[in-house]
């Protein structure tokens, strides 16, 4: 995922989050009162189908709500990280000693 696309998914709004876990509830009521008004297989079929969903949807929400709060985490631990990160790069300019591949060093 591209840094703007995750940047972009943390930025969920407060609204957003209310209706969305409201709409999984609302599937969960919806299917205890079809349940309770019709009567037979058909009511059965439709408050399990309804509230399954309702609950598997609520579900999907808190593990998005996981990950969110995680890409935070870790957005916030790069940017604690990255003033150290230009401090080690400056320390690395000074010029390294070549390589001897393959060959036994010498001692000399």
């Amino acid at each position: 995922m591209t840094r703007t696309a995750a940047a972009n998914l943390g930025d969920v709004s407060k609204r957003s989050r209310i209706a969305s876990f409201g709409s999984a509830g609302l599937l969960v009521i919806v299917g205890a009162m079809c349940a309770a008004v019709i009567s037979g297989g058909t009511g059965e079929v439709l408050a399990m189908a309804l509230i399954g969903l309702g609950f598997v949807a609520a579900t999907s929400l808190v593990f998005l709500e996981v990950g969110l709060s995680e890409d935070r985490e870790r957005a916030r631990e790069q940017a604690r990280r990255a003033p150290r990160r230009s401090e080690r790069r400056q320390v690395r300019d000074r010029p390294r000693l070549d390589r001897m591949r393959g060959r036994p060093r010498r001692l000399s």
